[in-house]
């Protein structure tokens, strides 16, 4: 591999920062691009530039949720040393973000090598992208919207945690796990969605860190730190307009539209791979 040219670096920040919230999964997205341009899908130092560049997406989301972010945390502080403290729905909040972080931190790290080499294959993204779609339908066709923000528990920062973990598996969809989650558990769209985005934070910053410093001298020798920076400042402004855009779709519209978006994409790869014009790998 002769590294990352800026242009293609460019390329995937804009599909990183397009996808890494909206449910049709960003890493799906992201493998396929790879392919595309030529890049070795499951090459090391492909898959940690993959990892790192999320960070910028990740930047975004602290960003955009900068005030709410303050408040939680000072309202869990509060609450570490004030037991009246813990009525307040922030403190709640702080709990099942926390809680519901753990889960996908040990699944993803005990299983890191198949994660970023046998799952990173086009048969594996268009089987995620097609069946977690009927995950999404029944969702949304189960939710009851009842619950606000300001009804999250511990559970439900349990439940949505460990479903989390189905998002490793490529095609499947952080975003589109998680809102999937928050919507069995009744929480309304743009509630299960904003949880959506606090729960990813945490995952996403600790994946990318730990990529950056165990790949470090893959991406030195393979990728490079100049394509690496591009990629992640691109994915972080683009970033930034998904999630504005999403809130405000969400706030009016199901998420079915994303499922015929996964199921076409899904069976485009699969026609591509049958008559051989891409390889899985």
């Amino acid at each position: 591999m002769d590294g990352i040219a800026l242009w293609q670096a460019v390329v995937l920040g804009i599909v990183e920062g397009l996808t890494e919230y909206l449910p049709v999964s960003s890493t799906g997205h992201l493998t396929i691009t790879e392919k595309l341009l030529g890049l070795p899908v499951d090459n090391v130092a492909v898959t940690a530039y993959t990892a790192i560049i999320q960070i910028g997406a990740i930047a975004a989301a602290v960003i955009y949720f900068w005030k709410d972010i303050i408040k939680i945390v000072v309202a869990f502080l509060r609450g570490v040393f004030d037991p009246q403290a813990r009525q307040v729905a922030e403190w709640r909040l702080a709990c099942a973000v926390i809680v519901g972080s753990m889960p996908i931190a040990v699944v993803g790290y005990a299983f890191r090598h198949v994660i970023a080499g046998p799952l990173r294959s086009l048969w594996v993204v268009a089987a995620g992208l097609i069946l977690w779609s009927g995950v999404m339908v029944f969702a949304e066709r189960a939710a009851t919207h009842q619950r606000s923000e300001r009804d999250v528990r511990l559970r439900d920062g349990l439940i949505i945690g460990t479903v989390q973990i189905f998002s490793l598996i490529p095609g499947v969809s952080r975003s589109g796990a998680t809102i999937s989650a928050g919507l069995l558990c009744d929480l309304d769209r743009v509630t299960a969605t904003r949880l959506s985005f606090l729960l990813g934070i945490p995952a996403l910053v600790a994946a990318g860190a730990f990529e950056a410093i165990e790949t470090r001298d893959e991406i030195s020798a393979h990728v490079g730190w100049t394509p690496t920076i591009v990629g992640t400042v691109v994915s972080f402004i683009v970033a930034y307009a998904s999630i504005a855009w999403l809130l405000r779709f969400v706030s009016r519209n199901s998420i079915i539209p994303f499922v015929w978006y996964r199921l076409a994409l899904g069976a485009a790869v699969i026609a591509l791979l049958g008559v051989g014009v891409i390889t899985a790998t």
